[in-house]
């Protein structure tokens, strides 16, 4: 499925609704990207705190070779911008993390967070009405008592279909710092929230209290030297999580251990190579995403230039590296006064943990396959997406010469960049947020 993956690209949507396209505003810009437990749902949630489910349509019997495409589904205004009068600060709306909930009824229940309060949504579907009230007319007016002279019966009447998005619950007031992750434990009953120096474990059903399971916010706050980057429950052990940090380091903790995960249970990290180290070596080690693989066994960790697998049975070194632009090498002084350095890549894995994917600049996203170590980069763009195009391998060029199908490392453009991708869970069907425009790539339809 690799290779294939690489050829077809079957839908581009734009997030700017309409056919012209009048430039980007900022609340347009997509935050997160993540694909529900079946693959039948995609969410994105955007800077203006707004979210977008998308639905995959039902294959139709006269369109076999219609795969189903990715519809919009239902959108709503997760979070909106608050300011905070005790501290004189504003809080952005920006969703920062969606995870969905496994599907237990015909609803669907979904986490979102922008920097301080998480929300429970749930989406469900009306498409029948309840007609014949005793008190009160068809418009919800309140009938007079003395004109009701007959008991009626309410009968259910079918409607056009209606998507409904309700926040459940709203878990808040508990991060005095950003919230950069949420992770669904597989117990369903909990679920972390973690900033740059606290982890919180919550339950479900109760909002207005939570456990603070890790706390590394030092007595004083002039020795602080590292922060919790993210954070990821095991995919199968409830007691099992790990957070990465800005010092390029991994923790798997076990909550079964003591109430407060202070103390490690396993601590990865890589020895430095003392050739490599320059001014922006502790920069660029920092950890800015960490993913269990779907059979929990490995954890995968993306830092500014490479993305690194590790066993969970060895801690001293990763046991796979994958340089994702190491010709950026050599700019780090630009990309430090631009402050793309601080810029935060994320990565997954594909449903079988045999392929991952990460972004980089200029709209390139790139593949490694583990079994055969070939790699590719591949461009969202406008250019390239008509329906059913094929996407051709890009190559960046370093050196003097270049040839006529290579882009030079000088002409990328650095505003362009996919923080945020999403692999279909069983499927190979990937979703990548290149700014404002959402992009879904499917491998060819044989």
């Amino acid at each position: 499925g690799f290779g294939s993956l690489m050829q077809d690209v079957l839908w581009c949507f734009s997030q700017v609704k309409g056919t012209i396209d009048i430039g980007v505003t900022e609340a347009d810009i997509i935050s997160t990207v993540e694909f529900n437990h079946t693959g039948e749902l995609l969410a994105t949630g955007d800077k203006g705190g707004r979210v977008v489910i998308f639905q995959r349509e039902q294959e139709s019997k006269n369109q076999p070779h219609r795969r189903g495409e990715y519809n919009v589904y239902s959108t709503f205004q997760s979070h909106e911008p608050e300011f905070d009068y005790l501290k004189s600060l504003e809080i952005e709306e920006k969703i920062n993390k969606i995870r969905w909930l496994p599907q237990q009824n015909a609803a669907y229940f979904l986490l979102s967070t922008n920097d301080k309060t998480v929300k429970l949504w749930k989406v469900s579907e009306r498409d029948k009405r309840p007609e014949g009230y005793n008190l009160k007319d068809e418009d919800g007016r309140l009938r007079d008592p003395s004109m009701i002279t007959m008991l009626r019966v309410p009968v259910l009447r079918p409607m056009d279909l209606m998507v409904e998005a309700t926040p459940r619950r709203v878990f808040a007031n508990a991060h005095t710092y950003h919230i950069n992750s949420i992770s669904v434990n597989s117990d369903y009953e909990t679920y972390m929230s973690a900033d740059d120096l606290r982890i919180n474990l919550w339950n479900f059903e109760i909002t207005n209290q939570s456990f603070n399971i890790v706390d590394i916010k030092p007595a004083n706050m002039e020795e602080l030297t590292e922060v919790i980057t993210a954070a990821e429950f095991h995919p199968h052990h409830c007691n099992t999580f790990v957070y990465s940090s800005s010092k390029g380091t991994i923790r798997l903790c076990d909550m079964r251990t003591a109430a407060l995960c202070d103390r490690h249970a396993k601590f990865f990290e890589e020895p430095e190579d003392p050739s490599n180290r320059s001014f922006f070596s502790e920069i660029i080690s920092s950890i800015s995403d960490v993913k269990f693989s779907h059979s929990g066994r490995y954890i995968m960790t993306r830092d500014y230039l490479t993305v690194k697998v590790w066993d969970l049975n060895m801690e001293n070194r990763p046991i796979e590296t994958y340089q994702v632009h190491d010709y950026l090498r050599s700019k780090l002084c630009s990309l430090y006064e631009n402050d793309c350095i601080f810029d935060k890549f994320e990565c997954v894995w594909n449903g079988s943990d045999s392929v991952i994917m990460t972004g980089s600049y200029n709209n390139f996203f790139r593949m490694f396959d583990r079994n055969t170590k070939r790699d590719v980069t591949l461009e969202a763009s406008r250019e390239n997406s008509k329906p059913r195009a094929i996407l051709k391998p890009r190559k960046v060029c370093v050196g003097g010469k270049r040839r006529k199908d290579e882009i030079s490392v000088d002409s990328l453009d650095f505003s362009k960049k996919i923080l945020h991708t999403a692999w279909h869970p069983s499927e190979n069907i990937i979703a990548v947020a290149a700014t404002n425009n959402l992009y879904i790539f499917q491998d060819k339809v044989n």
